[in-house]
């Protein structure tokens, strides 16, 4: 632990901290640059809400991410009931909140598909038959049946891919869903590897003590993530990887803005600027969110190529 004379002006004129600076700034701006220039695939509004699985009634994705919310925010408020605001001093809890943002607009997202697609069919008095669309190209018309099992009223679905329907896309709330699905899924995975690899092996008992509720927080957040990424149907470009960076870069320049508030500890002493280590420790943060966010790619690919080879006559599929 740096002592407060330590931080004063002359802190931040160490050679560490420019190079630091720009191993956050540079990757940041590229982010940034490729988002501003980036033309993405639309987004349709049924990948949101329908599972891949045909015989898989949209209600029990629903329940799922209900269910999921729910227990990640009781977990989420127990850690700030116990510790404060300071809870939000590491990037664990900023992860853990972003996934549970996930899956409460998950729920709501979820919640409107499937009411608004019971009020069409009670509308159009079908007592089989819905409609469902994905986003196709104008030349293209692909027809795909996708049924369930009627629970709690919800009839039988197909997805029709009609040229009416074919410019309905995810709004606002649909594509922050989506990106915040994409960042999370990094940050969960590099937040649970950093701490069973890294904090927990090589930290003296002294200094921490691992707990029921950090085991929770440091798990169940990819577990519910892998679960939903089995049963959702949501793309997972490649691309998403930018949100992931930009999400690090802001909360290394929330501990540097605290650090030069005053604030003297560094949560994770890898952060620490005062070490001629600093710079390499800095590099190999970065480099580190490529195999996390990798794993997912390679997640969401083994599930289109394995699930149709294992499950041919029930699973629809995703795009990455």
């Amino acid at each position: 632990m740096a002592n407060l004379e330590n931080e004063g002006f002359d802190y931040w004129l160490q050679w560490q901290v420019p190079v630091c600076a720009l191993i956050i700034i540079i990757p940041a701006i590229v982010a940034v640059i490729l988002i501003y220039k980036s033309k993405r695939a639309h987004l349709s509004v049924y990948d949101l809400w329908v599972p891949c699985w045909k015989e898989l009634n949209p209600l029990w994705l629903l329940i799922y991410r209900a269910l999921v919310f729910v227990i990640m925010f009781c977990l989420l408020s127990l850690d700030v009931a116990l510790h404060g605001a300071y809870s939000f001093y590491f990037y664990t809890q900023w992860t853990f909140a972003l996934v549970t943002i996930y899956f409460a607009l998950g729920t709501i997202l979820s919640a409107h598909g499937c009411w608004t697609h019971l009020k069409k069919s009670a509308t159009k008095n079908e007592e089989g038959d819905g409609f469902l669309k994905r986003g196709l190209d104008e030349s293209e018309s692909t027809t795909i049946s996708f049924r369930s099992n009627k629970v709690w009223g919800l009839t039988k679905l197909q997805i029709h891919h009609e040229r009416k329907e074919i410019d309905q896309r995810a709004g606002f709330w649909g594509n922050l869903m989506q990106i915040i699905y994409q960042t999370c899924t990094g940050a969960a995975m590099q937040t649970d590897i950093v701490f069973w690899c890294l904090l927990v092996p090589f930290l003296s008992a002294d200094t921490f003590r691992l707990n029921l509720l950090m085991g929770f927080m440091h798990s169940l957040n990819v577990v519910f993530l892998l679960l939903d990424t089995a049963l959702n149907n949501l793309p997972f470009p490649w691309f998403g990887f930018v949100y992931f960076i930009i999400w690090s870069c802001l909360y290394i320049v929330f501990q540097w803005v605290l650090h030069a508030c005053g604030f003297t500890w560094w949560p994770y002493a890898f952060l620490e600027l005062s070490t001629p280590w600093a710079p390499l420790w800095y590099f190999a943060l970065a480099l580190v969110h490529v195999p996390c966010y990798s794993f997912y790619v390679l997640v969401v690919k083994a599930k289109n190529y394995a699930f149709p080879k294992l499950f041919p006559h029930a699973y629809v599929g995703s795009s990455l």
